[in-house]
This record gives C-alpha cells, structure tokens and sequence, in this order.
C-alpha cells in the first residue's frame, strides 16, 4: 500500500493517493508520509479529513511535524491542535524549534496555553513530563447510572475511558473504577461502593522507569499521577508506557555496546555523529587494552623459554570475556527488570561462584585432556587447565559485582556490559595465565 500511495504521488495524482490513504491505518499513513518530499506531504496532508489528519500528525516522527507545522496556516493548524492529545502535543513541542513553539503557544487558547506551560516544566523523563491531564473523574456519592450519564456528556475528550478515577472536591485521588465494574454493577449502586480504594499511583517526580516497571508489574491500562498531596493531576496511559519501556530498552542496549544513547533513528543521523558517539569509549577501550599489553611485555622471559603459551593467550582471553559478558548481562537486565536489587548481592556472588564452578569443571578438563594428547605436555596442560578455570571464577565474579556496583553508585549498570567486562577481564587472564605458568613449570 505503501509502494502505490507513493507512486500515485509520484504522478501528481493526489486524489487517487487520498482514497488509498483512508482505507490505511493512522500508523501506516505517518510512514507514508516519512517518504515524501515536504512540498507533497503538505498537500496530502491538506487533502486528508480532519479527524484523520490529527490522528496521523501524532504518530509522525519530529522532522515531519516541523515541516507541517511551518507549512500550514494558522487556520489550518488551530482545529490540529484541538484535537491533540495533551500530552501529544507536550512531546511534540519538546522537539521543537523554539519558533514553532511559540506560533504553536499563540494559537492555543489561555487555558490550554497555562497548562501546556505547566507540562513543559516538568524534568524530562517524569512521570510528569509523560502524563496526560485528560482523564474522567467520578465522585463517591454518584450513582452507577449518574456515572454513566456523566462519561457521555466529558469523556469525549478523555484519552482513555475503561479506567475512571474517584476523586474529593479537593480532587484528592480517592479510588479507582472499571467502566467493565459499572457495567457488572447494579445502576443504584454508588461509585464508591464498587470502586477499588487505595489505588496504585506514582509522584511526578517518579522516573520514567519506574513507570514502566509498574506498568509491567501490575499489567495495569493508566496509572494516576498524583502531586505531593495525593491530588490527582494526571494520568500516564499504556501506550505511553510501551514507548517508554522501549526506549529505556534501547538505551540499555545502546551502552552495553559502549555507545552513547541516541534518539535519532540510525539512517537519520550523520556519519559524524554515529562517529563523535563511538569514538569516546573506544578510545577508552583501547587505552584499557594497553593494560594486557603491559603486562604480556612484562613476561617476556616466559614466551621466550615456552614460545607455545603464547598461542593459548586469545582462548583464555575470549572464555573469560564471553563467560563476564553472560553474568553482567543477566544481572543488568535483571536490575532492569526490578528482580534482581543491590541487596541481594550477595545471593548473586554465591549464586555466579557456583555457576563458574560448574563451567570451569568443564572447559578446564576438556582443555587439559586436548593439550596434553596435542602437544604432550602435561606442566602445559595444567597451566592452561588451571588458568582456565581461575580465570571463568574471576570474569563470573566481575560480570555480577560490577554493574551491582554501578548501581550502588547511582550509574547506569548498562555501562558495566561486555566491552568494559571483557577488557577488565582481558588483563586479570593474561595476569593470572602466566603466574600460573611460573608457579607449575617454574620457569
């Protein structure tokens, strides 16, 4: 569908592109649009219907809003603004110029313009930089059938209708309420009877991924946002939830492979950039790197009396960075998960010291055995076998302490993932390898 909607734009035929568009999904149309050059992305986008054209603009990527929103009349863009989600439009202008912003502020009428404002102040990255203020809110004395009355003339507007909320005069939040529970409930019966009391919520200030781990936790629809007195001023919805536990994924994914984060899309971003973020931890890397060499150069002596210990070095070296990337990244997406906590380090410690038990009764003996039939050479064989096993306990031991450390210390555990562990790793074998040589074949 794709393909053919621009096609028939290719062909000027914008009309014919009009009536493929309506059968698509608002999703699929934003990526439509994302292929176009502005000049005919403007002009499809004029040809849309309204309530589709609002429902489009807000799943397109930010350089595509910015054009539209230069582009269109103040005429044009004053009923897209009305029929924004709130919290829609924060994010929007979040990635805004400062021009766009102001015309978009301009437009908006005072009361949408004050709290527009209020959103905006929140720290990014808030349960309150995430809310959104278009919710229902019921009162305790309202009966079923009243509630029901209520919902059809005020909640036309409101992002999510299944989950009401109970809230005082003083809109202190009171309790919770399923449009499922009403519908089950007897129409006499009062909202506050039915309704759960105490509900799950979380401040403004709560993280962005403490939202998401609630969300996951407690399979919730909408989570309440509340103020420092318990006073109902917003709510963040599962759709929103799902963006943000797919970023902070992303992020986590972005520095486990020692890059730094970035929220432009892969093919948007230059060469320099993806370079300027790479480039700083590799040069960190590397100057790390120079550690192993030193201490390889400072056993020179026992290269040149066995030159054959020197070909085992890259297999020591690659099982104990392969074994310190398993067990940091367990333990980091455990942490990420809220299953795993800086207390529980020490289950942890026990937990990885048998693990690295296990594997090195393993891989230690399978080595021993093939050295010694290869080249004859038990003394070798147990140098290697014993480095082997040494070596599996310390990575295991470095995969698990280290991100729990970071996060003790109020850091992202994901900085503590494969590059780092593998170059710490990286020199404690060479070290313990040749230690090990001179104390079984005392050379």
């Amino acid at each position: 569908m794709t393909n053919k909607v621009l096609e028939l734009i290719q062909s000027k035929k914008f009309h014919d592109a009009r009536m493929v568009l309506l059968e698509m999904n608002p999703v699929d149309i934003a990526e439509v649009f994302e292929e176009m050059d502005p000049e005919s992305s403007v002009m499809l986008f004029r040809l849309l219907p309204k309530e589709l054209a609002a429902e489009t603009f807000a799943y397109m990527t930010a350089e595509v809003q910015e054009s539209l929103l230069t582009a269109l009349t103040d005429t044009e863009l004053r009923p897209l603004l009305d029929s924004q989600f709130m919290d829609d439009t924060v994010d929007m202008l979040e990635e805004m110029p400062a021009n766009v912003v102001r015309r978009v502020l301009k437009l908006s009428d005072p009361d949408t313009r004050s709290l527009i404002n209020r959103l905006l102040q929140y720290e990014e990255g808030s349960a309150g930089s995430m809310m959104t203020t278009e919710y229902v809110a019921l009162k305790q004395g309202m009966t079923i059938r009243q509630a029901f009355d209520y919902l059809k003339k005020n909640a036309v507007d409101s992002e999510t209708l299944y989950t009401c909320y109970v809230t005082d005069q003083n809109r202190v939040l009171e309790g919770v309420i399923t449009v499922r529970e009403m519908m089950l409930a007897d129409y006499g019966a009062q909202v506050g009877d039915v309704m759960e009391e105490k509900p799950i919520s979380v401040p403004t200030s709560a993280s962005d991924e403490e939202v998401g781990q609630i969300f996951q936790k407690y399979d919730m629809l909408a989570l309440p946002v509340v103020d420092g007195e318990n006073r109902l001023v917003g709510i963040i919805t599962v759709d929103d939830a799902v963006d943000v536990i797919q970023e902070a994924n992303t992020e986590d994914f972005e520095k486990m492979a020692a890059l730094e984060p970035s929220e432009t899309p892969y093919l948007k971003t230059s060469a320099f950039t993806h370079a300027r973020k790479r480039v700083v931890w590799l040069l960190f890397l590397m100057l790390s790197g120079i550690v192993t060499g030193q201490i390889i150069s400072h056993y020179e002596e026992a290269f040149a009396a066995i030159p054959l210990l020197v070909s085992f070095i890259p297999m020591l070296m690659d099982t104990g960075g392969n074994c310190g990337s398993q067990s940091s990244t367990l333990i980091i997406r455990g942490m990420a998960l809220d299953e795993i906590k800086p207390r529980d380090i020490l289950k942890v410690i026990w937990k990885e010291c048998r693990v690295s038990m296990l594997v090195g009764a393993v891989l230690a003996p399978v080595n021993i055995i093939w050295i010694w039939i290869r080249y004859h050479s038990l003394p070798i064989a147990l140098t290697v076998g014993v480095s082997m096993f040494v070596t599996i306990f310390i990575a295991k031991m470095m995969g698990c302490l280290l991100p729990m450390f970071a996060k003790r210390c109020k850091l992202d555990p994901a900085i503590m993932a494969s590059p780092l562990i593998t170059t710490v790793v990286d020199a404690c074998s060479v070290f313990v390898y040749f230690n090990v040589a001179l104390w079984i074949m005392h050379i």
